[in-house]
């Protein structure tokens, strides 16, 4: 199991695209906008709470009530489930006193439950379909297929329901966090120019590191056999060698590489450094532009890595990959179901490629945003700027080629990439390269605050303190 991620961070993972972290800008207005992307939550560390004080160990049933939110019970059960599995995922976990551990879990339970409860409040739901999606994104990110995804959480003691209730939670978790908190975070013009002044002027240390890498992944199998490992390290290890020899490195990728992103030359996309595996950050520190490093071992294979850009947010000199898409957009709503519109999309996709439909003319005829008068034209853009769900599929696509229907909050998509280019950012995209950075850190103070506010309006009852 070395090399299949863990399903709570898998959770979080399929949401939120191939990394944590935020860069994405939502401009201000409608239509065309619905579909840019928001910024992504990483959960602060959970308020420690006091647990009653407890004698000796009292002999009891395993589930009983630990606490009351809003007069819901946690129980037990959920506690150590929560605990033994966070122990499974992260080892480090196992070295904290256990009581300081139960505390941890219990708290950001308590927190969990008041969030969902404001989400359920709020009327705001996760489909089957999202779910699926959101599995799939899974399997794809680690390189197996759902079946193979089903049989190694089953194998990690996680039943398939557990499973896609984490995804279930993750997604409502999100869509809450964006609604009662994204939406309302706003960058004037003079904090951007002052950010970027201040960067100008070296001076500015909220400036973070933003590198765009593209990758050849030789995949190694699990319980792989020592012969397996050498062969896939020869074969990485020959690829890295042509790269440096002066190879394209996209047509090494689009070739060779067993990872989603070949399709896109093994170009995973301009973002901060902290959004990237620190293998890879490691690996790549001391390489110049073009340069490759590797191959570099992960717990899934070999990594052969080419550093395409590096700088900071917002900086003049900023390289980044462009791309050109279009989509048809239907919304979901109590005229159509997301069945209803993945099924209308992919009757679309069927009559484009019978060559019986014109794209741009579906677009203009059904698509329910502002881009469908444009022929669904999204114009070129840069990386982060679609919520994660498109993202995610337009950077696994052909020029040309057309996805399938992709479920996001906004509705179901269907895409087409139409290009690729290397652009340097123009002013504008550096200002809002800016203004990404300026509100990220502005959400992640806003969103911890707002947690902690839910958490004080919350009524929460202490029971009997959890026990193993």
């Amino acid at each position: 199991m070395t090399h299949f991620r863990s399903s709570l961070t898998l959770a979080c993972l399929a949401l939120m695209a191939a990394s944590a972290g935020a860069q994405g800008l939502r401009p201000s207005g409608g239509g065309i906008t619905d579909i840019m992307r928001s910024p992504r939550f990483a959960a602060p560390e959970a308020q420690r709470a006091p647990l009653p004080a407890s004698g000796a160990p009292v002999q009891r049933a395993a589930e009983f009530i630990v606490a009351l939110v809003n007069s819901e019970p946690i129980t037990n059960t959920e506690v150590m489930v929560r605990v033994n599995r966070l122990v499974r995922e992260n080892p480090e976990a196992e070295r904290m006193p256990r009581g300081e551990l139960v505390r941890l879990v219990l708290e950001r339970l308590i927190n969990e439950r008041a969030q969902l409860q404001m989400a359920k409040e709020n009327g705001i739901k996760v489909d089957d379909l999202t779910v699926d999606q959101a599995e799939e994104n899974v399997a794809r990110q680690n390189q197996i297929n759902v079946a193979e995804l089903r049989r190694r959480v089953a194998a990690e003691g996680l039943s398939q329901t557990e499973f896609r209730n984490d995804l279930r939670t993750q997604l409502l978790l999100t869509r809450l966090r964006e609604r009662e908190v994204e939406s309302r975070v706003k960058i004037s013009d003079v904090e951007v120019e002052q950010f970027i002044q201040d960067q100008r002027n070296g001076g500015n240390a909220a400036a973070p590191q933003q590198i765009n890498l593209a990758q050849v992944f030789v995949e190694v199998p699990e319980n792989a056999t020592d012969a397996q490992v050498a062969a896939a390290q020869l074969k990485a290890q020959g690829i890295a060698q042509r790269a440096r020899s002066g190879e394209d490195f996209a047509k090494l990728a689009r070739e060779q590489s067993d990872a989603p992103d070949r399709a896109a030359g093994g170009a995973l996309g301009l973002r901060s450094a902290d959004r990237y595996p620190p293998l890879f950050v490691d690996a790549t520190q001391s390489t110049a532009l073009n340069g490759i490093a590797g191959p570099v071992r992960s717990p899934a294979g070999f990594h052969v890595l080419k550093v395409l850009a590096k700088g900071e947010a917002g900086a003049a000199d900023g390289v980044t990959t462009q791309t050109q898409a279009r989509h048809i957009l239907l919304r979901v709503d109590n005229q159509r179901t997301t069945a209803q519109a993945v099924a209308q999309l992919a009757e679309y996709k069927k009559r484009i490629e019978a060559g019986t439909a014109d794209f741009a003319g579906l677009a203009r005829d059904n698509s329910q945003d502002a881009s469908a008068k444009a022929g669904g034209d999204l114009g070129w853009t840069r990386p982060g700027q679609f919520v994660p769900e498109f993202e995610e599929v337009l950077n696994r696509m052909t020029p040309g080629q057309i996805s399938d229907p992709v479920v996001s909050r906004f509705g179901v998509h269907l895409i087409q990439l139409v290009g690729r280019r290397e652009a340097k950012l123009t002013q504008v995209e550096q200002r809002e390269a800016a203004r990404a950075v300026l509100r990220e850190k502005r959400i992640a103070e806003n969103l911890e605050t707002w947690m902690q506010e839910l958490r004080a309006r919350a009524y929460v009852e202490y029971r009997d303190a959890p026990q193993v």
